[in-house]
């Protein structure tokens, strides 16, 4: 049996709607990350970017287990002294509900120059609407 790689211009990507109210923000994350890279296709090959096309509604309604809402803390650091920014998951979600997907998202896919070509096609919506086309036969 012959072994064959996947060429990046040979993927076909479908487009996948997820209802973020379903899951836990975990198992959200690595559904996602999944359908991202592609690995649930047989052609999956790691060096090549084979994933579909993710668009996750009601980001606000994620769930969430446990006391992540009031333990769970996000860092920046702008570099300066004294430039050390934190905020809690609660705060966060008030704000930006989208922000806390993505970052969850973004550090289940691998550390490499493909991460930021695979997050340009995660689309996270705030509610239900969106303008994105989905196929209904994918």
């Amino acid at each position: 049996m012959k072994t064959t790689l996947q060429k990046s211009t040979e993927v076909k990507r479908a487009w996948h709607e997820i209802d973020a109210s379903m899951f836990a923000l975990g198992r959200l994350a690595t559904r996602v990350a999944t359908l991202l890279r592609g690995k649930h296709k047989p052609t999956f090959t790691p060096a090549t970017d084979g994933g579909d096309f993710v668009v996750i509604i009601n980001a606000e309604a994620v769930k969430l287990t446990g006391r992540k809402l009031t333990q769970k803390v996000y860092h920046r650091f702008s570099g300066y002294p004294g430039g050390i920014r934190k905020e809690i998951l609660r705060d966060l979600l008030k704000r930006r509900p989208e922000q806390v997907i993505w970052k969850a998202v973004r550090d289940m896919l691998p550390r490499n120059s493909t991460r930021q070509k695979i997050l340009r096609r995660l689309k996270i919506v705030k509610d239900r609407k969106h303008t994105f086309k989905i196929d209904k036969k994918a």
